[in-house]
């Protein structure tokens, strides 16, 4: 096992900097000595990130007055793997599998994600029936081998992928997690004869038991492998050709950094590289303040974005979907997208962003979303040639954005012409600018709704009981409006917002997991406690640190389930009573998930898992510093809520602790925090403004 290369952050080192791709603008930050502080907003550059991402290094060092010497490291979330999958543009990818399941994929798990939608297509397999092989051999579910791989064959295969054009593979044979080395002697085979193709063992990137998890997942690494590879590479290239040469680690979906080298070989591992980020930040931060239960809540150019911390913690996902369109189903619901099945933090997304179009159907409903007008040409107000009314059109005519630039000065706004693409989508429904505009924001906050529900109430938890941290460009902007939908009180909206996921970065543990099977000899508790054992060296050689910290966890479920539960295992020797307490854990997560639980003889473990971080030195509370920048006056704008009200317009610093009673709106060089009528808004002593609704009750 290749051990990492991410450099362990330490506080004394001279500056970090972390860069977050959105799909308008692209969040740096750059953390120096002393806590200092310098973020750093442009427009992301599609189709090559890269480029947006060397742009905001650049700028920030300008602006920091440093040298690329200085930098000891580089922190990345990026979108690429996904966009990839989006826009079907990565490789042309084949799947070796056992004689009588090439059709595996087209097969999946007979979801459908809208039940009376007799429209709805199934996705194309990422690999083409044409480039799905089968190979003569058998491994049964105990183990043994019927059918042996002949060499001759795979030779015969490489010879058939080359002359096809393959670019990329995957192997996955059945049953394969029972007899891993079998399935990587085959893709180590074709490896050899096949130099230039990319290859994916389906055991060394899901070793669990299911078959279309397992060749889902490795058919998604290989498709992806390709662009991650030269995007990491390119990128990589590009930070040395300007001096900077320090280690550079990129986000998981986890919420872990890894480096470079590591993602390359496992490159679906960062699908949901950026929102996890901004989790990490709201866990950290959840964790300095002392909250038990929170809402993440992140709305940038293109999407919102919802996740639940409880207890310090953010659920992880056993497997999501990726290339569906907008992740809010679970379960039954699944079936729009490509099944991955490698830990991810749990991220519900809806079409709601700045960019999100503004249309009416031809009943004269009004619709936001999904589709964006991302950053090129974007909204219609940032005079690039967007003609379609966006979200941000109708901040701007509701008065809650700056009329005259936003982004710290980066993007200037024309508010005439935001007016003139509202006007128009008044004119079909004979109503004036201002309704649309604000009809859009409530129709955006019903949206949202959705998300905040599918990580709370959808998994048997009050998202009343919780606390909002709203971030990212706009979440500040709706955030209280869609705590009150929620019956949340509280909003936090953090110091660098607008920029969260890139702190999130900065703050993130290094980290790296393993999994492997329940297996009959675990049965012993002796076999099954040197399993950990074993799994736990494993994480800690790759991750090449002393500091190593280890949690077990265990996938359970009922006997006769298809789903399992996540459960981690307590401290100390594995013995008849720990798994005791494993097993009451597991039945109260079943029943606050889905309202029963059962007997403890029904109780089945499925995996074992691992996952070994080293802790990041650097402190959440010391990248909160509020820029020391002259706040200036306070000015007065005309707003639009119910009726249209004269709005004081103040910074952040113009705030205390002393609660001030809304309706403001706050403004920040990276978002606008809007404090509506009916709340109060006040700083905490790290510089986060706290919204309280006064007319909610607060639950028990």
């Amino acid at each position: 096992m290749t051990p990492s290369h991410s450099a362990d952050p330490t506080v004394d080192a001279p500056w970090r900097v972390a860069a977050d791709i959105g799909g308008t603008f692209t969040d740096v930050i750059a953390l120096g000595p002393d806590a200092r502080i310098v973020p750093m907003k442009v427009l992301s550059t599609p189709p090559d990130f890269g480029t947006g991402v060397i742009d905001g290094v650049t700028a920030s060092m300008t602006d920091a007055n440093i040298s690329a010497s200085d930098i000891s490291a580089v922190l990345h979330a990026t979108t690429v793997a996904t966009n990839a999958i989006l826009e079907m543009e990565g490789a042309r990818t084949a799947l070796v599998t056992t004689k009588g399941f090439r059709d595996v994929l087209e097969l999946g798990r007979l979801r459908r994600p809208l039940l009376y939608d007799l429209s709805w297509k199934k996705p194309t397999p990422l690999a083409r029936r044409r480039h799905r092989y089968e190979i003569d051999q058998r491994i049964h579910a105990d183990g043994r081998i019927e059918t042996a791989v002949d060499l001759d064959e795979l030779d015969a295969l490489a010879r058939q992928l080359e002359a096809d054009g393959i670019e990329a593979l995957a192997v996955c044979l059945i049953n394969s997690h029972v007899r891993p080395e079998e399935e990587r002697a085959v893709a180590q085979r074709l490896k050899e004869l096949l130099s230039d193709v990319y290859v994916t063992s389906s055991v060394d990137i899901s070793p669990e038991p299911g078959e279309f998890e397992r060749s889902s997942t490795a058919v998604v690494n290989s498709y992806v492998g390709t662009v991650v590879h030269s995007y990491v590479t390119e990128l990589g290239r590009n930070l040395r050709e300007r001096g900077i040469d320090a280690p550079f680690s990129i986000m998981q979906s986890s919420g872990g950094l890894l480096d470079a080298p590591s993602v390359v070989e496992r490159p679906v591992q960062i699908i949901e590289s950026g929102p996890a980020a901004g989790v990490i930040a709201v866990q950290k931060l959840a964790q300095l303040l002392d909250l038990d239960n929170v809402v993440a809540f992140d709305m940038g150019g293109t999407t919102a974005k919802a996740s639940l911390i409880e207890n310090g913690q953010p659920f992880l996902a056993n497997d999501y979907e990726v290339g569906g369109g907008m992740n809010i189903t679970r379960s039954m619901g699944k079936g729009a997208g490509y099944t991955v099945r490698v830990p991810s933090i749990d991220i519900a997304e809806v079409g709601a962003g700045g960019g999100s179009i503004i249309g009416v159907d031809s009943a004269g409903a009004l619709h936001v979303g999904p589709g964006s007008a991302g950053s090129r040409p974007g909204p219609a107000c940032y005079g690039q040639g967007g003609e379609r009314p966006t979200l941000t059109d109708a901040n701007v005519v509701l008065g809650y954005l700056n009329p005259d630039a936003i982004a710290g000065g980066r993007v200037t706004i024309q508010p005439e012409l935001a007016a003139k693409v509202l006007g128009a989508v008044s004119d079909r429904i004979d109503t004036d600018p201002g309704a649309i505009a604000r009809g859009a924001y409530e129709v955006a906050i019903s949206n949202m709704t959705k998300a905040v529900k599918a990580v709370t109430s959808e998994r048997g938890r009050d998202p009343r009981e919780a606390t909002m941290v709203a971030f990212g460009g706009a979440g500040p902007l709706y955030g209280a409006a869609l705590a009150r939908e929620l019956g949340i009180k509280t909003v936090i909206v953090p110091v660098h917002t607008g920029l969260f996921s890139s702190l999130g970065l900065l703050v993130a543990d290094s980290e790296y997991q393993t999994v492997t099977p329940f297996r009959a000899e675990h049965l012993s508790l002796e076999r099954f406690a040197n399993e950990f054992d074993e799994l736990a060296t494993t994480v800690t050689e790759h991750l090449g640190s002393e500091d190593v910290r280890i949690d077990r966890i265990l996938d359970m479920r009922y006997h006769g389930q298809r789903f399992d539960l996540r459960i981690p295992l307590p401290e100390g020797k594995i013995d008849d009573a720990l798994m005791h307490e494993v097993k009451q854990r597991f039945h109260a997560e079943h029943d606050k998930t889905y309202g029963r639980s059962g007997a403890d003889d029904l109780v089945e473990i499925v995996n074992i898992r691992v996952r070994g971080f080293v802790p990041n030195k650097v402190t959440i509370d010391q990248a909160l510093t509020l820029t020391g920048t002259d706040p200036g006056d306070r000015r007065v704008r005309d707003c639009r809520f119910e009726t249209t009200i004269s709005t004081p317009v103040i910074a952040r610093a113009h705030l205390t602790g002393t609660p001030e009673a809304g309706p403001l709106v706050i403004e920040d060089m990276d978002s606008t925090t809007l404090v509506p009528p009916g709340t109060t808004a006040h700083l905490d002593e790290y510089n986060n403004i706290i919204i309280s609704w006064t007319d909610i009750e607060v639950t028990a």
